[in-house]
């Protein structure tokens, strides 16, 4: 079975999340996506609309995911890697390179991420419908 790990905040999910979870899952058998807890988002300067648990069970609701793990740590991708016996690890193509040191334990493949889609464009159109 090819095990393959995804990472994200997957806050105010759409067809971007949604691409590169059915491109992920279609490179393996098994989809684990590690989703950044609140804690961690905080640490990263980062403000979810929805919690960490809101986060989890919309993304195991989605077909695609066979398991949901939190992200608490920038450093935790080699011990995940190790303890879910990963073969693959995949991202969106805006952090080409970032993780290439990952190699060393599982193949690393970066994804073309969707388009004119992402969760910042998002919160900015939402932000000037009112204007």
């Amino acid at each position: 079975m090819k095990k393959v790990i995804t990472y994200g905040t997957f806050d105010l999910i759409h067809m971007g999340h949604i691409n590169i979870l059915r491109r992920a899952k279609a490179l393996g058998d098994h989809l684990t996506v590690a989703v950044s807890s609140d804690d961690f988002n905080t640490l990263k300067h980062k403000q979810a609309y929805y919690s960490y648990e809101q986060r989890k069970e919309i993304l195991e609701a989605i077909r695609f995911v066979d398991e949901v793990i939190p992200e608490c740590s920038w450093d935790q991708k080699i011990e995940d890697i190790k303890k879910y016996d990963i073969d693959l690890f995949v991202m969106g193509g805006d952090w080409e390179g970032e993780f290439d040191f990952l190699e060393d334990y599982c193949e690393v493949r970066y994804l073309p991420r969707t388009r004119g889609i992402s969760t910042t464009k998002t919160k900015e159109d939402l932000s000037h419908r009112n204007d």
